[in-house]
């Protein structure tokens, strides 16, 4: 559990808004990671047997729940579908429009909100600095997991295929996923590492280093 004691949110002149309200810096970061998202599909995509298309934008799911946390995770994918609704074409291969809401990969997209979430969660679940193990999995539970779990059930529903052998089908997706999940845990560990100022927080040290400075203390005595 968070100790909000502990965590600082950097925002200018240290005002903070109400709890629930959005502050300006929010609202860019929103836009910044739906934007992100979007351009992540914009080399396109293929589908493996007629069925899901298989598209980089997993990956932009994983880096919004990790840096913005839980809610602002969940905020941006609400922003880009709800532009995707709207008529624009920001899925993977120029997508757009209410009836991308009613094909076999309905499910995956709604899964991106509490897959961002889920993401979101788990890194942000401690004040000590996430490793890299965490923000691993983070993205496997949240980035492939989470959305497996919604995807799966509203594909087999839409193409009318046993719910058995829709997630075998779905297999063929998970090297690829696990790739995303794995280039995730980089970015975001050097972002940790060299630009901390991205979470709009501060950690605690993790335990490892923690450790280590009382070893260094210790022998500096």
């Amino acid at each position: 559990m968070i100790d909000r004691s502990e965590v600082h949110d950097e925002r200018p002149g240290g005002v903070e808004p109400r709890r629930g309200a959005l502050g300006a810096q929010d609202i860019a970061r929103v836009a910044v990671f739906a934007a992100l998202v979007a351009a992540l599909g914009l080399p396109g995509s293929f589908s493996v047997f007629g069925g899901v298309p298989i598209t980089a934008q997993t990956f932009g799911v994983m880096l919004a729940g990790a840096v913005l946390g839980p809610r602002l995770g969940a905020l941006s994918m609400i922003v880009l579908l709800a532009l995707v609704a709207a008529g624009l074409p920001l899925l993977a291969g120029g997508r757009g429009g209410l009836s991308a809401f009613v094909g076999p990969s309905a499910g995956y997209m709604l899964g991106w909100i509490l897959g961002a979430f889920a993401v979101g969660l788990i890194v942000h679940a401690s004040t000590r600095k996430p490793s890299a193990l965490r923000v691993a999995l983070a993205a496997i539970i949240g980035g492939i997991l989470v959305i497996y779990a919604v995807g799966i059930p509203v594909q087999s529903l839409v193409s009318r295929l046993p719910l058995e052998q829709t997630v075998l089908a779905s297999l063929v997706f998970l090297p690829g996923d696990l790739l995303k999940a794995a280039s995730a845990t980089a970015v975001v560990a050097t972002l940790l590492r060299a630009y901390p100022r991205a979470f709009r927080r501060t950690w605690q040290p993790s335990r490892r280093s923690a450790r280590r400075a009382d070893a260094s203390a210790e022998t500096l005595r």
